[in-house]
């Protein structure tokens, strides 16, 4: 549609200068002493016309002469810059390839002709915008080809080189490229073993920064790395909140972050802050809880102190007994025949460990809890009859152990000494691993 405007436009002036050439009959007199030139009105504008033209195109031509030698530096300045991205592609090809020694030439070559490129170019002919943003790139593959030959010095003078970019310039796009040198710079320090240096490198970052994926998981390592657990378990949490890890691997990090976390206390009062610091989450775990538990024993002694932490254990079993596995419903039991001998007698427990026996009959540990909480009460023919049932089919030999000695001691009790010697040997028999 265009290109037909275009042609009947031409077609209208064509016709109108036709119209006004054909009917104009004026002349031009010219007067050149003692010369008296006369021509038509067509003429002279004809001739106007083209001298005008010619006189344009001298211009043009004179002009692109003059403009020769600055052309020719601007098409050698871009030579130059083409030649400065095709070394930084090289490096990054060969970083890629496992090529460390020619990725570092390829990027000491990229910084020579930027720099080249900063020395000549003029105040009317000015660097390209991203300059600044290559550079710090190249100064970062040459980091990472020094760190691949082990070469620290030059990878710490060129870690140096981006971070004085960085103060001269704000940009954001060199802002990027820092912040990719500071997690990279972290990764160095993991693999270096050294993770108060990665720290120190993660903690420098942008705020939005540090709550990407990347970053938490390199935090997590260099926490776990410098046994600072409950940061670790912090870090654990939001990574499993973004999906980082598959519900079983989140699962299994943050109840081994939970345990470390509780190995930390040092005596009862600090594992209770221990374990006012885990989520409802992690203390419902039963591995956890069990750890707790132990350890609380072990620090205090303090039956009372871990009951409310094995209760909710105790009831999950009854109520869904496929939620623990065998391992952990051992250990339960194991802890909570210590803690209930070391308690003054309970009735409501002694009914509800004999209604979890009567309705789980095929499990050894059941049948041990309730003679050691029978013996605890002093029914001694119960307890005698439940402790022999469980001694032979039990799994755990600490619980196996403990259930020979017991029926020693209720054998001394009787003065029957044959049969507490023969539970004596028994039990001596038994090898703890």
């Amino acid at each position: 549609m265009r290109a037909a405007l275009w042609l009947v436009g031409l077609f209208g002036v064509a016709v109108a200068s036709a119209l006004l050439a054909g009917s104009n009959h004026s002349t031009v007199t010219v007067f050149w002493a003692p010369y008296r030139v006369d021509v038509s009105l067509n003429l002279a504008l004809a001739l106007l016309t083209a001298l005008f033209v010619i006189l344009h195109l001298a211009l043009r031509a004179l002009s692109a002469l003059l403009d020769l030698p600055q052309q020719a530096k601007r098409w050698r300045l871009q030579q130059k810059e083409r030649a400065m991205h095709a070394a930084l592609l090289d490096a990054m090809v060969q970083l890629l390839t496992g090529r460390y020694v020619r990725s570092g030439k390829s990027a000491q070559k990229a910084l020579d002709l930027e720099q080249a490129l900063a020395q000549h170019h003029r105040f009317d002919d000015a660097l390209p915008r991203h300059a600044t943003q290559l550079r710090a790139l190249a100064h970062l593959l040459a980091a990472e080809s020094a760190q691949a030959l082990s070469d620290q010095e030059r990878r710490e003078s060129h870690l140096q080189a981006v971070l004085d970019i960085a103060e001269r310039h704000l940009g954001e796009s060199v802002q990027d490229v820092v912040e990719a040198t500071r997690l990279r710079a972290a990764r160095w320090a993991l693999r270096d073993r050294n993770a108060p240096l990665a720290l120190e490198w993660l903690n420098g970052l942008r705020h939005g920064t540090a709550r990407r994926t990347l970053t938490l998981r390199l935090r997590l390592k260099a926490t776990r790395l410098d046994k600072q657990y409950l940061l670790a378990l912090d870090t654990a949490r939001l990574l499993a909140k973004h999906g980082a890890f598959s519900s079983t691997a989140a699962h299994s990090l943050v109840r081994e972050l939970a345990v470390a976390t509780l190995n930390e206390a040092q005596d009862a009062a600090q594992l209770q802050r221990a374990w006012s610091s885990l989520d409802a989450q992690e203390r419902d775990m039963s591995e956890v809880a069990l750890h707790a538990a132990q350890r609380m024993l072990k620090f205090s002694g303090e039956a009372q102190a871990v009951m409310p932490w094995l209760t909710p254990l105790w009831n999950r079993m009854l109520q869904q007994p496929d939620s623990l596995t065998p391992v952990v419903r051992y250990r339960l039991v194991h802890l909570l025949a210590q803690t209930l001998t070391a308690m003054p007698k309970d009735s409501e427990w002694l009914t509800s460990i004999e209604g979890a026996r009567l309705a789980y009959p095929r499990w050894a540990e059941l049948q041990y809890l309730a003679g050691m909480v029978c013996w605890q009460h002093a029914l001694w023919g119960k307890a005698q009859q439940m402790l022999e049932q469980a001694a032979e089919h039990l799994q755990y030999p600490e619980m196996q152990r403990q259930a020979w000695r017991t029926l020693a001691l209720l054998a001394e009790h009787k003065e029957e000494t044959a049969r507490a010697q023969l539970c004596w040997k028994r039990a001596a028999e038994v090898v703890i691993g």
